[in-house]
C-alpha cells in the first residue's frame, strides 16, 4: 500500500547503512560522515598513488643501476660468439644489410683466440691495426669489446710473463690514438661519453705501469740452465728467435752469449725471414773486409720496411661461400672442393674485407 500522507521522517533525516545495520541520521551528520569518508578515500587514493610512483621510481633506479653495472663493470662480452660469419657487402633477396667490421669483431670469438699461443700474435696485430686507424669505425659495443679483449691480453701477459714488449707498444699506440681522438670528441668520432674514454685511458696508463713493473720470476729448479748447454745447442735455440731485439738482450747476459749473438748466419736468416730478397738487395751494407753486415742490415730494414707477417694460425675466408672462420673450425661450405676455395686472411686483409 503506497504511503500517501506526509513523510513520517522529520526534515533532514536519512537512513544510512552501517556495519551494525541501518541507522537514522540527520543531514548534518550525513554530510559530516560523507566528508570523512571522502577524505579517507582521497587520502587512500593519494597514498596508493604515492606508493605507485615510489615503486616505479624504484624499478627505474634498479634498471639504471643494472645497466650501469653492465656498461661499466662487466668484463665478459654479453653477445653471442660464432665460429664463422657470413661476410655480405650488400642487400640481396635472402639477406638485408651488410656485415661491418664491428659486427665481425664482436661475433668472432677473439676472447678464446688470445688463449691459444698460435693465434695470440695474430689477435695482437689486429688490435694494433684497429687502434691505429679503425677505432672510430667500430660501434659502441665493439669498442667496449675491444677494451675487454685488450684487458684480457694484458692479464695473460702479466700471468705468463711473455710477449711484454709488443703489448707495451700496443698500449702506447692506442693511448696516442685516443689522445688525438678525444680532442675531436665534438666531431662524434668516438661513441660514448667523454668521461668513459678518459676512464679507459686511465686504465691504459695503469696497464702500462703494471707492465713496466713486471718482474720475471726465475725458475726454482736447480738443474741445467741455458748457460750450461753446449755452444752449438745455444746457437740452435737462438735460430728460433724471431726478434732481433731479443738477440741483443740475450747477448748482454754474458760475454760468451755476446759472441754467439754476433753470428752472421744468425742475422742472415733473420733478415730472410722478415724481408723479401728485393728489399734486402736495396739495403746491402758491406764491411771493410767485403762481408755483408747482416746485423746492421737487419735494423736498417726494420726502419725502412714492415716485417713480413707470418702466423701459426689465422682466420680463413671462403671465396665460394663468403664466410670468414677460424682455421680449425669448419663452415657449411657448398663447394665441391672446399679446400681450394679457402685462403688465409692476414690482419690487414681482415680489415680490408669490410672496406666498401
Amino acid at each position: 500500500m503506497p504511503f500517501l500522507g506526509q513523510d513520517w521522517r522529520s526534515p533532514g533525516q536519512s537512513w544510512v547503512k552501517t556495519e551494525d545495520g541501518w541507522k537514522k541520521t540527520t543531514k548534518n551528520e550525513n554530510e559530516t560522515n560523507n566528508n570523512v569518508s571522502e577524505r579517507k578515500s582521497y587520502c587512500k587514493e593519494e597514498h596508493d598513488k604515492e606508493n605507485l610512483i615510489l615503486s616505479i621510481n624504484y624499478d627505474v633506479a634498479a634498471k639504471k643501476r643494472k645497466k650501469d653495472l653492465l656498461n661499466n663493470n662487466t668484463k665478459i662480452p654479453y653477445f653471442h660468439k660464432d665460429k664463422w660469419i657470413y661476410v655480405h657487402k650488400g642487400s640481396t633477396k635472402e639477406r638485408h644489410g651488410y656485415c661491418t667490421l664491428g659486427e665481425a669483431f664482436n661475433r668472432l670469438d677473439f676472447c678464446s683466440a688470445i688463449k691459444d699461443t698460435r693465434r695470440f700474435n695474430y689477435v695482437v696485430r689486429l688490435l694494433e691495426l684497429i687502434a691505429k686507424s679503425q677505432l672510430p669505425s667500430l660501434s659502441g659495443v665493439a669498442q667496449k669489446n675491444y677494451m675487454n679483449i685488450l684487458e684480457r691480453v694484458v692479464q695473460k701477459v702479466l700471468e705468463d710473463q711473455q710477449n711484454v714488449r709488443p703489448i707495451k707498444e700496443l698500449l702506447q699506440m692506442l693511448y696516442a690514438s685516443l689522445c688525438s681522438l678525444v680532442q675531436d670528441m665534438g666531431k662524434s668520432v668516438l661513441v660514448g661519453n667523454i668521461n668513459i674514454w678518459v676512464h679507459r685511458m686511465e686504465n691504459i696508463l695503469q696497464w702500462q705501469q703494471q707492465l713496466d713493473n713486471i718482474q720475471i720470476n726465475r725458475p726454482t729448479n736447480t738443474g741445467m740452465t741455458f748457460l750450461d748447454l753446449p755452444a752449438s745447442l745455444q746457437l740452435n735455440i737462438m735460430h728460433h728467435l724471431s726478434d732481433g731485439r731479443d738477440l741483443v738482450s740475450l747477448g748482454q747476459v754474458c760475454p760468451d752469449l755476446s759472441v754467439l749473438t754476433e753470428d752472421r748466419l744468425l742475422w742472415k736468416k733473420l733478415c730472410q725471414y722478415h724481408f723479401s730478397d728485393r728489399q734486402i738487395r736495396k739495403r746491402l751494407m758491406l764491411s771493410d773486409k767485403g762481408h755483408l753486415e747482416w746485423k746492421k742490415m737487419y735494423f736498417k730494414l726494420c726502419r725502412c720496411y714492415p716485417h713480413k707477417e707470418q702466423y701459426s694460425d689465422t682466420l680463413q675466408f671462403c671465396t665460394h661461400c663468403h664466410i670468414l672462420f677460424w682455421k680449425d673450425s669448419n663452415h657449411p661450405c657448398t663447394a665441391n672442393n672446399p679446400e681450394s676455395c679457402c685462403k688465409a686472411v692476414s690482419p690487414q686483409g681482415f680489415i680490408n674485407l669490410f672496406k666498401f
